[in-house]
């Protein structure tokens, strides 16, 4: 089972382009094709995914701006080093976080979002309306509910703070909201405080100080309560992969 299945990020490719996309970009990610893999040709992946050579083409140049492959004259079809996925794509983000967690991708995700959430919110502690402050005050409302499951508190964490990136006024903060959504995915796969009513109520708090420095305007105050949030997050899911980890040893 994947780690997304049933989550909020979990999407069923609609179409076939989609599929042919979704299926060799999971292998991929996977590490089912190593880099430097020549694809087979559009023959063999046509009769494969049973869909016309268009269709497959079109799937490839999605593939390769997703910085996953690279077609050459002559050559073939080469699957890319790692370093060079986009992932800051949403479905790349998506299949890497399917892929499996490890420390040093929970650290570097978790050091991306520590890069822009803050600025974003210190951005919307200067251009927060009366209205987008309701707003906000109404998702930690809901946030604090005792009766969350996993899927529920992740879903409205995601809301609260794709809102703090709206209300920052900034298009390049909103852009980075598969970031935000695979951060997301991982806490209701390994730590959601849902299981906790004690943690629910702390969430809501912790939110609850980001929203009350920005309606005081007070831009550091934002920014600061916004690191603690994702630094906290971050480090519980960190201690929770480790104990996910050692458990087949521990009961082995």
């Amino acid at each position: 089972m994947g780690l997304l299945d049933n989550t909020i990020t979990d999407r069923a490719p609609r179409t076939s382009h989609a599929h042919v996309v979704a299926a060799i970009g999971r292998e991929i990610v996977r590490g089912d094709v190593a880099p430097g893999t020549i694809l087979p040709g559009d023959k063999e992946l046509s009769a494969r995914f049973g869909v016309s050579r268009t269709v497959l083409r079109e799937a490839m140049k999605t593939l390769a701006a997703k910085g996953l492959i690279q077609p050459k004259a002559r050559v073939g079809t080469r699957v890319l080093d790692p370093v060079r996925w986009n992932l800051l794509d949403a479905e790349v983000l998506r299949w890497r976080v399917e892929a499996g967690l490890d420390d040093d991708f929970v650290f570097d995700l978790a050091t991306m979002r520590l890069a822009f959430e803050p600025a974003a919110a210190a951005l919307a502690a200067r251009r927060a309306t009366p209205e987008d402050i309701a707003r906000l005050r109404e998702i930690v409302g809901r946030l604090g509910d005792a009766r969350h499951d996993r899927a529920s508190i992740a879903t409205v964490d995601l809301e609260f703070h794709l809102a703090v990136a709206d209300i920052s006024r900034n298009p390049f903060m909103r852009a980075i909201g598969s970031l935000i959504e695979a951060a997301m995915a991982i806490t209701l796969k390994l730590s959601s405080p849902a299981n906790d009513p004690a943690l629910i109520a702390e969430v809501a708090v912790n939110h609850a100080r980001i929203v009350d420095a920005m309606e005081a305007g007070d831009e550091d105050a934002t920014r600061e309560a916004m690191r603690a949030v994702i630094e906290l997050g971050a480090e519980r899911t960190r201690k929770a992969l480790d104990r996910w980890i050692a458990g087949p040893a521990l009961t082995g």
